[in-house]
């Protein structure tokens, strides 16, 4: 296994590389200082299998950082570590694409889930999103529970009942195919169903399409 680690502090790259070396004795760390150190670095190597990349980096604007990396090398997944615990910056940077937003004050055993759960082809969202305000939408029967769902869930639900992908839906909303399966995720866990047929059904029979 290869990470790429691209953090501008050597001390945290240093307990990052600690860290890391617990997913897999055999795991391989390049470490970069800049953002473009770390392209550089994903130019040289073809078998990177994740992209750890610090959100404010000397030289390129944390999103700029996360857009340009991916744009040279898309089929590498990038996850963003940042001491900024701001909403606004866990969002935007799911919005470009990225499919982890690790704050730098995660307990390690969480930092290691969550860089297992993308390297297994997951999305991982730190608790502060999860938070967010949402909107009460009361079932129309009353043997169905309510549930809670937020605007951009909606929008990706009345999406998702017109048949169309992940890919699509996110073009439409302006999203990353990350952001996409975040908001599936939660209507999923918000219906109380495991699938996209099961969530339109569930959706339909509240009266929500």
């Amino acid at each position: 296994m290869k990470i790429l680690l691209a953090d501008d502090h050597a001390l945290f790259r240093e307990g990052a590389r600690y860290l890391l070396r617990q997913l897999d004795e055999a795991v391989q760390v390049l470490e970069a200082e800049s953002c473009c150190a770390a392209i550089a670095h994903a130019d040289a190597h073809d078998d990177i299998d994740l992209a750890l990349l610090d959100l404010h980096m000397p030289g390129m604007d944390g999103i700029d950082c996360v857009v340009q990396f991916q744009q040279a090398h898309p089929s590498v997944p990038v996850v963003v570590l940042s001491g900024s615990e701001s909403r606004l910056s866990v969002q935007a940077v799911l919005d470009v694409g990225a499919l982890g937003y690790i704050p730098k004050s995660s307990s390690s055993q969480v930092m290691l889930s969550a860089i297992r759960l993308v390297l297994s082809g997951g999305v991982y969202l730190p608790p502060l999103l999860l938070n967010q305000d949402t909107l009460l939408v009361d079932a129309v029967d009353d043997a169905l529970p309510p549930c809670s769902l937020t605007e951009r869930q909606m929008d990706v639900l009345r999406l998702l009942a017109a048949g169309k992908p992940n890919k699509l839906i996110a073009r439409e909303l302006g999203l990353g195919e990350g952001t996409i399966k975040v908001h599936l995720a939660g209507i999923f866990r918000a219906f109380g169903v495991n699938n996209r047929t099961e969530a339109v059904m569930a959706a339909q029979r509240r009266k929500l399409l």
